[in-house]
């Protein structure tokens, strides 16, 4: 089976979030499937430097204002066709912000025309390749569908893995797309007289499937829809909710090489070392006491708000935190008062560190996610993977993956860390206080740590779902 995937974003290739940890790990994860992806993704500068054998295989004279071609060849060990259109993504630094922090001006045809092109590449534009699905992700592909079912192709499959970000752009641009005027209709493209790129594809798709099952129900409230709740309640028969999983063999304790030292579930002892590392890079005070982690974006949608206002409590109680993101700045300078206030308590990295995060997992006792929603979250994997005990809030993929130490689960000893639930700084104590008396009982807490450790959060079962999937749109 053939399937073209369409993405912004591509692991290892460009990364800004999770949906580079997706796109990417797929491909490999679906081979053993009989599934052959291939990955369509803008010709980003760092895209362009890694794509090997680029031979084209499609020219355009003007895709969205400038001439651009089609490349087909590999890029890090994935196979690719690289939307080499310069004028659109030849530019440094972040795929959608400006030097100046802000979006590019024309994002919207930076992404109509990743839309416009994989839906090219899916109904003939090249030789010999005619993909059976075409899978496309978030707002930025979202008009691949719509260009496929005004013009007939393959089945397609859109995966929402934000819904708040939708991809909304005036009337007026709807005119340069290329579609048919009814296209730009309640079952097409217009939303409340804008064109929105997510709408159109969740229209207009054969399936959707979101990042984990809890958040495909949440999507149909409007608590959690972001206005479209409407229309996925009206398509709830389509719409399927994946976890999503981690590359077991970059997210491995037994040999990461970014940790100070490699254990395993027989072998935690060996953890210390890397809580050693932890407070040596934070500042932290030496100890044995409970040593709490966050690995985020420091944003009201993550509960970074409610976590800063609940750290001088948390403090009281003789934990300490590790803190790395970057975010909203009023959170930011929250947070940094805290730490002025704690010295020694709280140690924070304003920033990003893909070494430091895997340092963290290993040798932090719990990793905090407060998130007010999380359509899959990858941050809790790692913690279950890394033996680092998940405080979560009840929401989206978090419930789905992280079993609650209640008093059930321990004595059935199925647990594998901690919810809560609203998200409001009192539920958050009271996880963070039910968390600190397991972590008194060194077995209690050892049994946290492995059964967490022996979850399956790989990618093998999300694939075999997928590969499902497929086959089933394929029967239709």
């Amino acid at each position: 089976m053939k399937v073209l995937s369409a993405s912004s974003e591509l692991y290892p290739l460009v990364k800004t979030g999770g949906l580079a940890d997706v796109t990417g790990a797929l491909p490999a994860a679906l081979s053993p499937h009989k599934v052959d992806m291939l990955s369509i993704v803008p010709g980003y500068p760092a895209v362009m430097a890694a794509l090997e054998g680029g031979n084209q295989v499609h020219r355009y004279d003007d895709l969205f204002g400038g001439e651009a071609r089609l490349l087909r060849g590999k890029a890090k060990g994935i196979d690719v066709i690289v939307v080499d259109a310069p004028h659109l993504y030849n530019r440094p630094g972040n795929p959608y912000l400006g030097p100046d922090g802000k979006d590019w001006n024309d994002n919207a045809q930076r992404f109509a025309a990743l839309s416009r092109a994989a839906a090219d590449a899916a109904t003939g534009a090249i030789t010999d390749y005619a993909p059976d699905i075409l899978h496309c992700h978030d707002w930025q592909a979202a008009l691949a569908p719509v260009y496929v079912k005004f013009r007939g192709g393959p089945r397609t499959v859109m995966t929402v893995h934000n819904i708040a970000f939708q991809g909304q752009f005036p009337a007026s641009f709807f005119g340069t797309l290329g579609l048919p005027p009814q296209a730009f209709s309640i079952d097409g493209v217009e939303y409340y007289g804008n064109v929105c790129f997510l709408k159109g594809g969740l229209a207009t798709a054969d399936a959707i499937t979101t990042v984990s099952p809890t958040y495909a129900q949440e999507i149909c409230t409007p608590e959690y829809g972001m206005g479209l709740d409407g229309l996925l309640r009206a398509r709830r028969g389509v719409v399927s909710g994946i976890v999503n999983g981690i590359d077991a063999d970059v997210w491995n304790p037994a040999s990461d090489s970014l940790i100070a030292q490699t254990y395993t579930p027989q072998t935690l002892d060996k953890r210390v070392a890397n809580k050693r590392a932890v407070e040596k890079r934070f500042s932290l005070e030496q100890g044995d006491g409970l040593l709490h982690g966050v690995v985020s974006r420091l944003t009201w949608q993550k509960g970074m708000d409610i976590f800063a206002a609940a750290l001088d409590a948390m403090v009281a109680t003789g934990a300490r935190l590790a803190l790395i993101g970057t975010g909203e700045k009023a959170i930011e300078a929250a947070i940094m008062a805290a730490a002025e206030r704690h010295p020694g308590r709280i140690g924070i990295v304003l920033g990003y560190d893909e070494g430091l995060s895997h340092l963290m997992q290993a040798g932090c006792d719990t990793i905090l996610v407060p998130s007010r929603f999380e359509p899959c979250g990858l941050t809790q994997l790692y913690g279950l993977r890394y033996g680092c005990v998940p405080v979560v809030a009840r929401t989206g993929g978090l419930n789905d993956t992280v079993i609650d130490a209640n008093a059930a689960a321990l004595n059935a000893a199925v647990a594998t860390g901690f919810q809560f639930s609203p998200v409001d700084e009192p539920s958050l104590e009271n996880a963070l206080s039910r968390a600190a008396h397991s972590y008194a009982d060194p077995k209690v807490w050892r049994s946290i740590q492995k059964r967490g450790m022996e979850s399956d959060v790989s990618w093998e079962r999300s694939a075999s779902l997928y590969a499902e999937l497929y086959r089933n749109l394929l029967s239709l």
